[in-house]
């Protein structure tokens, strides 16, 4: 067992630390506070190979392995949560599956451009009903002669404000659930699309979220993949995008236990630093040790995810438990810096507000658990 990093991955890490911290970081609290998604962060993060990064070299990705591709989320989320989330979108929920699945016209006329940060790419999977019951779809495709009629409505569509190109979901044989659905890519200024902004969110603000409506004409040849086979596809990019969401999960963290380790040093209480004192030390030896243990297994399912063509007990167990470890975290510190990181705007509240979400979207944390139960009992 290898645990230490190649020079390769040590050097992008470094690299995307350094970007981060000069143009990221300094932008995040803008982003949180105006709420507006942050185009030209996310178009930067591009060029310097984040839209792409697992994507084969030979349409334009960094041909990268998973590993490098969480170290760069998890630097990322340090600075900003909000621009982590929209990268793993594009990368892991579009781009990657667009690769893996979609025809050489998918792949020619969307994979370049997406990878360059030319196009941004959105997710539709999510319903008013289908959440954690992915394979509730209502929305609908209805053969005809030249293609399918969709309609229907999807809801919390991350980057759908700015996206041109969104992968939707539908049922094309109702009643058979995860046997009846089918993917289609759609540009997003297609005729029959209509997008409502979501209401203001807790945190990770700035994500572009919206509920887009259809009732439209698609073709045959914006199916990717197979007919009836959608289901899998969601299931195969969420393999990935849990891993990401457990590195952006650990970044959140990793900003938190920076900002209690700091204070905590520099607080004075009763004539030296509050650092000092037995309650403050565990609070952070014990939130160091479950982010480090949550890292070991995101770097184990990142590797998984290479490796194996099925890797979803190593994605739900590293999402799991790197987003509680975060919480935690979050949560401490908030507790260790007590009004100074009560109040509105500091750095602490907005972690707080923003690890919340990654125990939400993408697979709940009891999604998770149920999912690893399953695989523990041979029921899933």
């Amino acid at each position: 067992m290898h645990l230490e990093l190649s020079p390769e991955q040590a050097a992008f890490r470094a690299a995307i630390d350094a970007f981060a911290r000069a143009e990221v970081a300094p932008h995040a609290a803008a982003i949180d506070e105006s709420g507006a998604f942050p185009l030209d962060v996310v178009r930067a993060a591009g060029r310097h190979g984040l839209l792409g990064a697992t994507v084969p070299k030979h349409w334009g990705g960094g041909g990268l392995d998973y590993l490098s591709y969480v170290l760069a989320i998890e630097s990322i989320a340090r600075a900003s949560a909000t621009v982590a989330v929209a990268l793993t979108v594009t990368n892991s929920l579009v781009a990657e599956l667009i690769a893996h699945a979609g025809g050489a016209q998918h792949q020619d006329r969307w994979l370049r451009r997406l990878t360059s940060g030319e196009v941004i790419g959105a997710f539709a999977l999510s319903e008013p009903e289908a959440g954690t019951d992915a394979a509730n779809q209502k929305t609908r495709a209805v053969k005809t002669a030249a293609g399918f009629h969709l309609t229907g409505r999807k809801v919390w569509v991350a980057n759908a404000e700015v996206a041109s190109v969104v992968v939707v979901f539908a049922s094309t044989r109702p009643g058979l659930r995860d046997k009846g659905v089918t993917a289609f890519l759609i540009p997003m200024d297609s005729p029959g699309i209509t997008k409502t902004a979501r209401a203001d969110s807790l945190g990770v603000r700035g994500l572009g979220c919206m509920d887009l409506e259809f009732d439209m004409d698609v073709a045959d040849e914006q199916v990717l993949g197979s007919i009836d086979q959608g289901f899998p596809l969601a299931m195969w990019a969420l393999q990935g995008g849990r891993v990401a969401i457990a590195a952006q999960a650990l970044g959140i963290g990793e900003a938190a236990l920076a900002e209690a380790i700091a204070y905590a040093k520099e607080r004075q209480a009763f004539g030296q630093p509050i650092a000092n004192y037995q309650a403050i030390k565990w609070m952070l030896a014990d939130r160091a040790t479950e982010l480090e243990a949550a890292r070991m297994l995101t770097w184990k399912a990142a590797t998984a995810k290479d490796r194996q063509e099925r890797s979803t007990l190593e994605a739900s167990m590293a999402k799991l438990a790197a987003s509680e470890a975060a919480h935690h975290a979050a949560d401490r510190a908030m507790q260790i810096l007590a009004s100074a990181g009560y109040r509105r705007g500091s750095v602490v509240e907005r972690l707080f507000r923003d690890v919340l979400a990654t125990e939400i979207y993408q697979g709940t944390s009891e999604a998770q658990r149920l999912i690893i139960a399953g695989r523990l009992l041979g029921t899933s």
